[in-house]
């Protein structure tokens, strides 16, 4: 049966709705973590690295859902993550003991994460779209902010009002229940059934030739493989790029709450900046991944690495002036400018090593990504257990944001295919 609009709108509406609950379930440790601590007295950074240490699981299980994702396709591995962070999330109420926390939270939550957040979606959704490529993502990867603005506010409610074990548990449900049946719908790519990239037509023997975007046709040629892709510069560039941006992303992300809470902001003030951050990446995906359609992946990574950079500012600034101008200066700069990064993170990689092999490699990209984002939430937490102070991770905040911002542009996805907007230069240079 056909449909009156392209079926990829229908694959952009699933993403949609497993990252507002899956990004979501994830991101609601934060709100978890003020009454764990205060329930059993752990250590910031041991606490904190539960979080961590489900980045670990992540970069574990990322190469193995890459694989899974060129051989069984975005069903199974969605369905795989569904029941992951399901069973993580019903089982950590359980806990007792810090490595009960590591086990739900970090192992399952984690891994399941990697499969129903940017790594998982990352891996198909790009093949459904081309010339729209950062335009279909940002709308698919701005369900995260819906499910923040609707779902933390309830988990939140819930915490203060039947504890932080049933918000859990009725996460849990919520991620069983909706996400397993919706991803049924799912195909990796188009032509799997008798499609083409942005619904165009099929193209026959008389049809006009269509225009090229490729800028390095030996680049674009060569059959990438894993091992191929490992040889080169512009592989350990992406990587270097995508540990530094998820890094900002955690450490941000994991520790503002309890930040704005020890410098004396309500815990209303808290979860309004973790929600709104979410809020604004709405129309920040949305845009960022349109103006990388006209501009090119590696500007708008930038313009995100420098939105983090004011965040961490901001954050810094803060201590010594807490005030709701330099809070909204965080939050804006973080959700509509930061949040960008998502909208590009599948298209740098595809474009460099598209190919039958890309979901292994961007898997194994994910790696060094996941490593990031372990490595942000537990620097954070350590830095702060050392000094008792959040400003030297802010400080080394900035410096990552700036090295990540560079790494990406060295990686240069507009040498091997130009995006729509840059199409002009290809012909011309032809």
């Amino acid at each position: 049966m056909r449909l009156p609009f392209f079926y990829g709108w229908i694959i952009v509406a699933v993403t949609f709705v497993t990252m507002a609950i899956g990004v979501n379930a994830r991101t609601a440790f934060s709100l978890f973590y003020p009454p764990i601590i205060s329930e059993f007295g752990w250590e910031r950074g041991i606490t904190a690295g539960a979080f961590s240490f489900g980045f670990v699981a992540s970069a574990i299980a990322s190469p193995v859902i890459g694989r899974l994702m060129d051989r069984g396709g975005p069903r199974a591995v969605m369905e795989l993550g569904v029941l992951l962070m399901g069973s993580g999330l019903l089982l950590a109420p359980l806990t007792t003991q810090p490595w009960h926390l590591y086990l739900t939270i970090g192992v399952l939550v984690g891994a399941g994460s990697v499969c129903l957040g940017y790594s998982g979606q990352s891996l198909f959704v790009p093949n459904w779209f081309l010339r729209r490529r950062g335009l279909a993502i940002g709308l698919a990867f701005a369900g995260v902010g819906i499910g923040s603005v609707t779902l933390l506010p309830w988990v939140q409610h819930m915490i203060e009002h039947t504890g932080w074990r049933t918000a859990c548990t009725a996460m849990g449900i919520v991620v069983l229940v909706v996400l397993a049946p919706i991803n049924l719908l799912l195909h990796k790519r188009p032509e799997d059934i008798g499609l083409q990239p942005d619904g165009d037509a099929a193209p026959t023997a008389t049809s006009a030739r269509p225009a090229s975007n490729i800028v390095d046709p030996v680049w674009a040629g060569t059959d990438w493989t894993l091992s191929r892709a490992l040889r080169t510069a512009r592989f350990w560039w992406i990587a270097i790029g995508y540990f530094c941006g998820l890094y900002i992303w955690y450490a941000v992300q994991v520790h503002q709450t309890k930040f704005l809470l020890d410098i004396g902001f309500s815990s209303n003030v808290g979860v309004w900046a973790l929600g709104v951050v979410s809020l604004l990446g709405i129309p920040g995906q949305i845009w960022l991944g349109h103006l990388s359609d006209r501009i090119g992946r590696e500007w708008v990574w930038a313009i995100s690495c420098f939105g983090f950079v004011i965040c961490f500012a901001a954050l810094a600034a803060l201590k010594y002036w807490p005030s709701m101008a330099l809070i909204y200066l965080m939050v804006f700069t973080q959700g509509a400018l930061g949040y960008g990064l998502t909208s590009v993170m599948g298209p740098v990689v595809l474009e460099i090593f598209q190919g039958k092999h890309y979901g292994s490699i961007f898997g194994t990209v994910m790696l060094a990504a996941l490593a990031g984002g372990a490595a942000g939430p537990w620097i954070t937490g350590q830095l702060y257990d050392l000094s008792g102070s959040y400003t030297s991770a802010f400080l080394l905040g900035i410096a990552v944001s700036l090295l990540s911002a560079f790494a990406i542009w060295q990686a240069s996805p507009r040498k091997v295919r130009a995006v729509a907007g840059q199409m002009h230069k290809v012909a011309s240079a032809a």
